[in-house]
C-alpha cells in the first residue's frame, strides 16, 4: 500500500512555525509501527521563497506537486487583505476536482475561501480575522469560536498551535488514537483538544491552590473514566463550589465538563478498540458508557461510523 500522499503549499513571505506545523506532524519516522508519509512542500511562486523571520526556503515543488496528492494543507497565508493569487486557485480547485482532501490552517482558510471551495460549508480561522473573513465570504458558515473544523473532505483550524490540533486530529482519522498519542508525546502537547473548544480564553486564571486542585481533579478524572462522574463529586474534590468549579473547569479547558467527559470517553473507547480485543460490552463499560447501545450512538453521531468498524480499520 502507498503511503499518504501529503502537499503543504509554501509561499514568500511564509512563518516558518506555521509552515512546520504540518511537516512536524507528518514527516516519516524511522520506527517500523508508526506510519510513512510521502509529503511533498510546494512552492506557490517561484523561490527562494522569504520568511518573516529573515531566511529563505527553497522548495523542491512547484504548484504541480499538488496533482496526485491525497491531501494538501495550506498552512496559512501572509496578508487576511491579499486575495490568494489565481495561479494558486486553479491548482487547489484541481486537486480538490481530484480527490484531495483540503486542510486550510489559521489564514490558510482565506485561501480555500478565494477558491471557492468553502461555499456552504463551515469553517472556522484566526479569532483575530474573523471579521474581515465574515465580510469577504458571506457565503460559509463561520464557526468563530472552535479550534477547528472537520466537514469531511475539507479541514479548517483557527490559528497557530490550534493548527496542531487539527492535523493530530486528521492524524487520527487515518491511523488512529493511539498512533496520533504517540506523536503528540513526541512533540510534547496535549494528545487532543476537541474541535469544539474556544479559541481562546478572555479571562486567564489566576496562579493559585484552586489552579493545582483543578488539575489534579481532572487527572484523577482521566483515571476513574468508568465509573459516575458529575459537577458535585469533582466540585467537592477540588474544595470548590458548583458555581466556581464549573466556571473555572470550562476556563481551563474550554469546555463544560459534559461535553469534555464525552470526549475523554469516546477517546478512550477508540483507543481500547485499537489496542484490545475486548468485547465492546467491556469497552464500553471501560470508558464509561452506559451500554455498548451508547457507544454505537456516541460512534455513529461523532465519527459517522460503529466501533465494529473503527476496529477492523486500524486493526485490519
Amino acid at each position: 500500500m502507498s503511503p499518504h500522499r501529503i502537499a503543504v503549499v509554501a509561499f514568500d513571505r511564509i512563518s516558518p512555525f506555521h509552515l512546520s506545523v504540518p511537516c512536524l506532524v507528518f514527516e516519516s519516522r524511522p520506527e517500523p509501527d508508526l506510519p510513512t508519509f510521502e509529503l511533498r512542500v510546494c512552492a506557490a511562486e517561484p523561490g527562494p521563497l522569504r520568511t518573516d523571520a529573515g531566511f529563505s526556503v527553497q522548495p523542491a515543488h512547484g504548484l504541480e506537486g499538488l496533482d496526485g496528492a491525497d491531501t494538501v494543507i495550506v498552512p496559512s497565508w501572509r496578508d487576511r487583505d491579499e486575495p490568494a493569487p489565481p495561479v494558486l486557485i486553479e491548482a487547489l480547485r484541481r486537486a480538490h476536482a481530484g480527490g484531495a482532501q483540503l486542510v486550510g490552517l489559521c489564514l490558510g482558510t482565506f485561501v480555500l475561501a478565494d477558491a471557492g471551495l468553502l461555499d456552504g460549508r463551515p469553517a472556522t480561522t484566526h479569532w483575530a480575522a474573523l471579521e474581515t473573513f465574515a465580510r469577504r465570504h458571506p457565503q460559509v458558515r463561520l464557526r468563530p469560536d472552535v479550534l477547528y473544523v472537520d466537514d469531511g473532505e475539507v479541514l479548517t483550524s483557527a490559528g497557530t498551535v490550534a493548527g496542531i490540533d487539527c492535523c493530530l486530529h486528521l492524524l487520527r482519522r487515518l491511523h488512529g488514537a493511539e498512533v496520533a498519542n504517540r506523536i503528540a508525546r513526541r512533540l510534547v502537547i496535549a494528545p487532543h483538544r476537541q474541535g469544539g473548544q474556544t479559541q481562546y480564553i478572555e479571562q486567564p486564571l489566576p496562579t493559585d491552590g484552586g489552579d493545582e486542585r483543578l488539575a489534579r481533579v481532572v487527572e484523577w478524572a482521566l483515571t476513574h473514566l468508568d465509573q459516575r462522574l458529575d459537577v458535585d463529586l469533582l466540585a467537592a474534590r477540588a474544595l470548590m463550589s458548583r458555581r466556581t468549579f464549573t466556571r473555572r473547569f470550562r476556563q481551563s479547558t474550554g469546555a463544560s465538563l459534559g461535553d469534555w467527559l464525552a470526549h475523554q470517553r469516546l477517546a478512550r473507547a477508540q483507543r481500547l478498540l485499537e489496542t484490545t480485543d475486548l468485547a465492546l460490552d467491556h469497552v464500553a463499560a471501560a470508558a464509561g458508557f452506559a451500554s455498548a447501545i451508547s457507544l454505537r450512538q456516541r460512534f455513529a453521531a461523532t465519527l459517522r461510523t460503529s466501533p465494529s468498524a473503527y476496529r477492523r480499520s486500524f486493526r485490519g
